[in-house]
């Protein structure tokens, strides 16, 4: 099985370039709620998972360099949810608790999960089908 690519995966790119465009660049000159509001949430595990992972590795409580699993992807899903949806805006003030951010975040690991698994799924697919 490929290697994963951690810093340089391409969707972990794509993802951190098009944070900081909507960041810096769109939000500041754009009055949308999507864009000041889930769009970056749906980054989150596609910009922030492979960077965590990586120092994972470094340290060695990550023992592959294996693409993300589910059980992984999930993991950080609920522990980030918990941190910046529950735990964060108790404690600072410019904190909000948003139910569709943890959507958000889901559905960004959803299509992260499948991106990074795509050949073990395929190759799943095309067994299943005796191909």
């Amino acid at each position: 099985m490929k290697r994963f690519g951690f810093l340089r995966d391409s969707l972990f790119r794509l993802a951190t370039v098009a944070y900081a465009i909507n960041r810096w660049g769109v939000k500041p000159r754009v009055a949308s709620a999507f864009l000041h509001g889930q769009f970056n949430d749906l980054l989150l595990i596609p910009a922030a998972l492979p960077v965590v992972l990586w120092l994972q590795q470094a340290l060695g409580v990550r023992e592959h360099e294996l693409p993300p699993t589910g059980s992984e992807i999930t993991l950080h899903l609920v522990v980030w949810s918990l941190i910046c949806e529950g735990v964060g805006p108790r404690w600072f003030h410019w904190g909000v608790a948003d139910g569709w951010d943890v959507v958000a975040y889901a559905l960004g690991g959803l299509v992260a999960g499948l991106w990074w698994n795509r050949a073990r799924l395929q190759n799943a697919w095309s067994e299943r089908r005796g191909v």
